[in-house]
């Protein structure tokens, strides 16, 4: 296989130095390139185009969420954000992820080059994935994962048919926007959501307070016992799984610790479980762009409990991953387009269809 191509965009000398060192041991990535801003890096690209570009944020001449802007609308490229973790970078991160990156790897303004030397790996998976995004086919994983018997066993059986609905929607790479597009056209009369989007750890905060921003509804990163009801949407805590629960014919989170399920922490497929087992027919469960197959076996879990059940169609998808194993199983009642998701949410109140 080629090697991924990828060009670095930061304004520190450090960065760009301890970067390229680090990458080009690595076999199966080619580091083609370094600029110290966006300008710089446009010129360079137009000579060799790069498979991924890891970017910074703040730089001079052109900040990194407007080159992002710029490449998205011209020429879109699959980007990795690496920025500096402070409660506003955080938001100005999240930005960058609505605007079309498809991985974060957060760096501290404090010991800067050890840290970038043990985040090695992780910046290796985020290029390999970034590299995938824009793919269809999905290279298979063949690491050993724990299924969602980790956190709750496959027994149990949900309550019959209530006054009270729920969604609980699941994604990764390419969610935070897609996720967006769907909350903002939710009016503050829907049903309760409970979500799953694969985040860092601290970067789920900031973005459901964007979110909540952004929508008539109210969007909170999940808290141990929130109430899940009508014109809310709760986002699991990056770094901790989220299952529903029920309280007599209510139903609330518990946010808890645990292994990564699925190779994620938090994991949709734990919260579809979980809601096949606390809400059955009660739910409508939506699995969306992501790449893996986390998610397919508790959407699978969940039809067979009797609920509704969707997958987003491959042509709006970042990664047509996570629905396309969901497909294979046989979890999909219906694919639709992200532009129709929110009819079939508030469709989901007046019961099946």
């Amino acid at each position: 296989m080629k090697p991924i191509k990828v060009m670095i965009v930061d304004d520190s000398a450090v960065v760009r130095q301890v970067l390229s060192a680090m990458l080009a041991e690595h076999p199966g990535i080619e580091v083609i390139g370094v600029a110290v801003d966006p300008l710089f890096a446009l010129e360079k690209m137009q000579r060799q185009w790069p498979d991924v570009l890891v970017l910074d944020v703040e730089m001079p001449r052109m900040d990194g969420i407007t080159f992002l802007k710029k490449l998205m609308a011209e020429r879109p490229t699959p980007v990795v954000i690496c920025s500096t973790l402070t409660e506003a970078g955080a938001q100005t991160t999240l930005q960058a992820l609505a605007e079309g990156a498809v991985g974060i790897v957060s760096k501290p303004k404090l010991g800067l080059k050890q840290f970038l030397h043990d985040a090695a790996d992780e910046l290796v998976q985020a290029i390999q994935s970034a590299a995938r995004a824009n793919l269809r086919r999905l290279a298979p994983q063949a690491a050993v994962k724990l299924s969602a018997d980790a956190i709750l066993p496959a027994t149990g059986q949900a309550m019959a048919q209530t006054t009270e609905t729920l969604v609980a929607i699941g994604t990764s790479t390419g969610g935070t926007q897609a996720l967006e597009a769907i909350l903002t056209r939710l009016p503050r009369v829907c049903p309760g959501l409970v979500i799953v989007q694969h985040m860092p750890e601290r970067f789920t905060a900031a973005f459901a307070e964007r979110l909540n921003r952004l929508c008539q509804i109210e969007v909170l990163e999940a808290r141990n016992g929130d109430r899940v009801m009508s014109g809310r949407a709760l986002i699991a805590p990056g770094g901790r799984h989220m299952l529903l629960t029920r309280s007599g014919a209510q139903y609330q989170v518990e946010v808890r610790d645990g292994p990564p399920v699925s190779r994620h922490r938090p994991s949709v497929d734990v919260l579809f479980r979980s809601t096949a087992r606390a809400a059955g027919g009660n739910a409508l469960g939506i699995i969306m762009t992501g790449m893996g197959d986390d998610g397919a076996r508790g959407l699978k879990e969940m039809r067979e409990a009797g609920a509704r059940t969707l997958a987003q169609d491959e042509d709006s998808c970042v990664v047509f991953g996570m629905p396309k194993e969901a497909l294979k199983l046989g979890a999909v009642e219906r694919v639709l387009p992200l532009g129709e998701i929110p009819v079939a949410i508030l469709a989901s109140m007046a019961g099946r269809r």
